[in-house]
């Protein structure tokens, strides 16, 4: 059997050795970015997920922001140290995705659906989560090294401010991406018998 999608998924890696090192442009970047958002599945297509995507200055000061407010939860200088330099590697990059879910669109399905109502922010959840996928995936298609990462909420009401973000779009996610300067790590799996169950 062959199939043609698999290989990308293996290829799609968490590439913390970052540069800005890139052929492509910023907008060769966001079609990619795009598309790979807009063919993202969401329940009832309702097509929730948003995104901010930074570049260069922009991108650097996203990271400066969160450097700046982590510094308020360092126990000590070490610690603040520390930080600073997982900071500054994130930077060195070239831009980063905000993932966003518009909690509008999932209140009207509430309101619309009500039968499903609890069901749709854990469907929003995993729109988020196909859309990161997706994006990811893609970058990595086109060499592009990234690495997923959770500073929400610690910088949200930063964000909103700093880009005029809507009061309705609640960030998920970040993934930061550049040259890649160091491959991966090599990547274990659990064994197949404890994760698969197969009927025939």
């Amino acid at each position: 059997m062959s199939n043609q999608f698999l290989p990308f998924l293996q290829n799609r890696r968490t590439i913390y050795a970052i540069g800005k090192n890139l052929s492509q442009t910023p907008e060769q970047l966001t079609k990619v970015i795009q598309e790979a958002i807009r063919q993202s599945p969401s329940s009832f297509n309702s097509q929730s997920s948003r995104a901010v995507i930074l570049f260069n200055a922009e991108h650097e000061k996203f990271w400066g922001f969160v450097k700046d407010k982590l510094r308020e939860y360092a126990t000590d200088d070490a610690a603040a140290v520390k930080t600073s330099a997982k900071m500054d590697s994130f930077a060195a990059g070239v831009g980063t995705i905000l993932f966003f879910e518009d909690q509008d669109v999932i209140n009207e399905l509430q309101e619309k659906f009500a039968l499903y109502a609890e069901n749709f922010p854990i469907w929003s959840e995993h729109s988020t989560a196909m859309a990161q996928l997706a994006v990811w995936t893609a970058l990595a298609a086109e060499n592009v090294g990234a690495s997923l990462q959770h500073y929400n909420p610690v910088v949200d009401d930063k964000v909103h401010a700093e880009w005029e973000i809507p009061s309705s779009w609640k960030l998920r996610a970040q993934l930061v991406f550049g040259s890649i300067e160091a491959p991966a790590s090599e990547k274990s799996y659990i064994d197949d018998s404890s994760r698969f169950k197969v009927f025939k």
